[in-house]
């Protein structure tokens, strides 16, 4: 017997509007920052004091474009790319690193050219990283979110992450050459944040224990190995204890952030005020936006940024929930990743404009100036607007039947949208 479940239109979730309020809020923080922080550095240098906010709202307009179409495309889609996508990731890491090709700038090469502009791979592969392991903990993990996944004869699937070692650290090791391949541009912020989006989502695919623990392990050692192999690294780890002791070399950095978070107080010393990035504060409109935020805005704007920054992860995880009640393991894993990545990054970056953690060269996810940054965060918040839209709609577009056995009620959809309320 089967039965046929709808659910009228008034019971359908509405859009995640408080996920669109936060991303609108953080790009326009954004363009405002990014004008703050170089008026007067691009007046001095270039003769053109809004050079580097008309390049940023460039960005953003090819970004938003992007992302339109990219909310345009079904999840499906990208679940099956995910392969093709990583492999053209690898591609572009090693062209990044081939001379001729790759450009070098400070003594890294992290940067291909696209004509006039530079685009970094780093940042893309991040988003990559996270939709092909969403795909992957579908397609060989046997626990899926909590509930078994159904497969012929009523058996559950067999589970390569869950019952083999193979299974767990075959895409640990293609996450483990990707870091490698950021470790010789060389890009550590970036290998963290991938290696350690990476693990979280192992993790909520029902790794075992003793394998996570043991991949834990190994992670931290070669990343103590790589920092004590080359001298920059360990003083740049190291300099963020007593950034005083070195006030002019190593500890230079944090000394003027950390100047740039006194003189902010409580409420600023007001928008376009900041003397720390009059030149004392190197990349103050990409590493270290936040310490010119905290500045002009004070503790105030600085806990509002940070406020901002958690409802947006609250609601990728929220996401996230309500796909897997819903039974989209894929959309479910996508959206926890995405929330992983923008929750690792955003805190490391604030981390170490705080003192907390050593100086990376990450960028300040929606807000720091960076064309390639900010473009891929734009298709971040596009699937996740995604993963909402189809939430919302599949009930509708695609009317389930679901097969009922005697004497019992006929399943309904709208259990399905319980979370809705999350």
């Amino acid at each position: 017997m089967r039965a046929r479940a709808a659910i009228p239109n008034d019971q359908l979730p509405r859009p995640d509007y408080t996920l669109l309020s936060v991303a609108v809020l953080l790009l326009g923080l954004g363009l405002v920052m990014v004008m703050s922080t170089t008026i007067t550095a691009a007046d001095r240098q270039l003769g053109q004091p809004f050079y580097y906010l008309l390049r940023q709202t460039t960005y953003l307009g090819v970004g938003l474009a992007i992302a339109l179409g990219v909310s345009s495309m079904r999840l499906v889609y990208w679940e099956r790319l995910g392969p093709v996508l990583l492999m053209a990731g690898l591609v572009l890491l090693v062209l990044v690193l081939i001379p001729g090709i790759g450009k070098e700038v400070n003594g890294s090469h992290r940067w291909l050219a696209l004509g006039p502009v530079k685009f970094q791979p780093s940042e893309l592969v991040k988003l990559i990283v996270v939709v092909y392991l969403a795909g992957y903990l579908v397609r060989h993990g046997e626990v899926a979110l909590g509930r078994p996944v159904p497969a012929t004869l009523g058996r559950p699937c067999p589970s390569q992450l869950r019952t083999t070692i193979t299974g767990f650290l075959a895409p640990m090791g293609l996450v483990a050459l990707i870091a490698v391949l950021l470790l010789m541009e060389p890009d550590f912020g970036a290998a963290v944040v991938i290696t350690a989006t990476a693990l979280g989502l192992m993790f909520l695919g029902g790794v075992r224990w003793w394998l996570f623990g043991m991949l834990i392990a190994l992670a931290g050692a070669a990343l103590g190995v790589l920092a004590f192999a080359a001298p920059y690294r360990l003083e740049r780890l190291t300099a963020f204890l007593n950034p005083w002791a070195d006030p002019f070399n190593s500890g230079f950095q944090l000394t003027q952030a950390l100047i740039a978070f006194g003189r902010g107080e409580w409420w600023g010393v007001g928008l376009g005020a900041s003397i720390q990035k009059l030149f004392y504060l190197p990349e103050a409109h990409t590493d270290f936006l936040f310490a010119v935020l905290a500045e002009e805005l004070g503790l105030a704007g600085a806990m509002a940024v940070i406020l901002l920054f958690a409802l947006l992860v609250w609601r990728a995880f929220a996401l996230g929930r309500r796909a897997e009640l819903a039974g989209h393991r894929f959309a479910a894993y996508l959206a926890y990743g995405l929330g992983l990545w923008i929750a690792l990054q955003s805190f490391i970056n604030i981390g170490v404009n705080m003192g907390l953690l050593p100086t990376k060269g990450l960028t300040l996810p929606l807000l720091s100036y960076g064309g390639s940054s900010l473009v891929v965060s734009c298709i971040a918040l596009a699937l996740l607007w995604r993963i909402d839209y189809e939430l919302r709609e599949s009930p509708r577009l695609r009317v389930r039947w679901a097969p009922v056995a005697p004497g019992r009620p006929v399943p309904s959809e709208t259990s399905r949208l319980e979370a809705r309320s999350l």
